[in-house]
């Protein structure tokens, strides 16, 4: 589990995030969302520790980072996994070589032990066949499979996903959305999640916080979203006509469930 506890974090004097308080659950797909500008990048900078707040604490599994030493952070990084937006994979090396580096920069296994857990994660996301192609050789959605499989090649703790479906079709979102969530669940993961579609947030948002001009508005499931009160979340998560749609439908359902009807 990961804590955020009273955090402040400003830029020149401008407040960016304002005593912001949240829990990031372990085994749980762990969601932040909000508008272009909200905050969310920036808290998710400082719980990696690229960023230091002025402020509050950030606790993992009861260990506060902003109160570790060189030492200490670096182990703690050990434990992160990293899946960038972009994937970030480099052109010069093959799927293979891709998901071998972070064993090859941060443990002591041999080159074959290396390459035997590089290929297990390869299996873990179905390119095994592919791991002699370069990335330019893949599609996008490979490519941010086999980002994953880099991410979790150290077996981390923690995994931190920026924008895991940017760019991809829908259908490959939807796979790219249930492979974070199935490893999650079956390592035991505490899985953090900075997005902006919609689709993630209903469909594998078991803890979602919601940051709106550096202020945390609202924290629920997506469940509790169908309900919630809050008008700004509301107003974010609504925005389009067919989610409107969808909430006056699951909201309908929801009176019908308990006696009642839309009408009423």
């Amino acid at each position: 589990m990961i804590e955020v506890n009273h955090l402040y974090k400003s830029f020149d004097g401008v407040d960016v995030l304002t005593d912001i308080n949240a829990s990031f659950h372990e085994g749980k797909t762990n969601l932040i969302i909000g508008q272009s500008g909200s905050g969310k990048t920036v808290l998710v900078k400082c719980l990696v520790g690229l960023l230091t707040p002025e402020r509050g604490e950030l606790k993992y599994d009861g260990r506060d980072i902003l109160k570790m030493d060189k030492k200490e952070k670096k182990q703690l990084r050990v434990e992160m996994g990293m899946l960038f937006q972009s994937a970030a994979l480099f052109d010069s090396m093959t799927v293979l070589e891709n998901v071998m580096f972070p064993l090859n920069m941060f443990s002591n296994k041999t080159y074959r032990e290396q390459m035997h857990r590089a290929l297990f994660c390869l299996d873990r996301v179905g390119l095994v066949d592919a791991k002699s192609k370069y990335p330019s050789e893949i599609s996008g959605g490979m490519q941010k499979r086999v980002a994953i499989a880099r991410a979790i090649a150290l077996n981390p703790k923690y995994l931190f996903c920026d924008e895991p479906n940017s760019g991809l079709d829908p259908k490959t979102s939807l796979v790219i959305d249930q492979l974070i969530h199935g490893i999650t669940h079956e390592y035991g993961i505490t899985t953090i999640i900075n997005t902006h579609d919609m689709n993630s947030v209903m469909g594998i948002g078991e803890n979602i916080v919601f940051i709106h001009k550096g202020i945390k508005e609202w924290e629920g499931t997506s469940k509790d979203i169908f309900t919630a009160k809050n008008e700004k979340l509301v107003d974010f998560i609504f925005a389009s006509d067919l989610f409107k749609k969808v909430r006056e439908v699951e909201v309908g359902q929801g009176m019908n469930n308990h006696g009642g009807t839309v009408a009423d």
